[in-house]
């Protein structure tokens, strides 16, 4: 478990779209623009965000989307054809860090976000969107095979936010899970036992996250 810091981070950029078509037709709120100034955080994201498909993204457990900037450099050396495109914003997050990442961060960890409460409720589990996003084969799945796909928040107290705020750790549990134990976790071929019922009565990640989390346990439990 990482240790807790109380040393904050600060917001490099808050960004929230609406909802437009993507090569192809598809309709997506991936493309995100900065905020310039203060917004409100509310229990559904930001004030002026959208999500084209409510069932992968947004809702009450998916309200805020936070992806770190240090992992635009390795999806540049992955994909140097789209470098340049390749900057905070535009994978569709809505808060850009330099300092938190999976390593760092733990499901069910607690931050001050300006004046707003979070808590970390789950991974983003990227999809094609981000492909045709980029126009590149590829990047979705790089993503996820890394386990740099930034993470969920809930709004547990809203409150304004700006780039600069910072954020702050206030609460973790004592035998806490980092998102980048959890990702290993899902790559594993036989993960501990332990450690799977352990997320899977984690009730914080959800109804899709769980339903794998319990079919490992199935599976596992017909191979001893």
């Amino acid at each position: 478990m990482p240790s807790r810091s109380s040393s904050p981070t600060a917001v490099l950029g808050l960004y929230a779209g609406a909802i437009h078509a993507l090569p192809g037709g598809r309709p997506s709120a991936i493309c995100k623009r900065p905020i310039s100034g203060a917004v409100e955080l509310g229990p559904l994201g930001l004030a002026g965000d959208a999500q084209a498909d409510k069932r992968l993204h947004g809702g009450p457990d998916k309200a805020l989307h936070q992806f770190p900037s240090e992992h635009y450099t390795a999806l540049a050396q992955a994909f140097p054809a789209i470098g340049e495109l390749l900057a905070p914003g535009s994978i569709g997050e809505n808060v850009s860090t330099l300092g938190m990442t999976e390593d760092t961060v733990c499901l069910g960890d607690i931050y001050a976000l300006g004046e707003a409460r979070v808590q970390v409720t789950q991974p983003r589990s990227p999809c094609g969107k981000i492909d045709r996003r980029y126009a590149v084969d590829g990047v979705a799945a790089f993503i996820q095979q890394r386990g740099c796909c930034g993470w969920y928040y809930r709004v547990l107290q809203g409150g304004a936010v700006q780039a600069g705020a910072s954020v702050q750790l206030l609460e973790r549990e004592h035998e806490a899970v980092s998102l980048a134990l959890f990702h290993a976790t899902m790559r594993d071929t036989r993960p501990p036992r332990e450690r799977l019922e352990r997320l899977a009565g984690m009730e914080l990640l959800g109804a899709e996250w769980l339903k794998k989390l319990r079919g490992r346990l199935s599976w596992l439990a017909r191979r001893p």
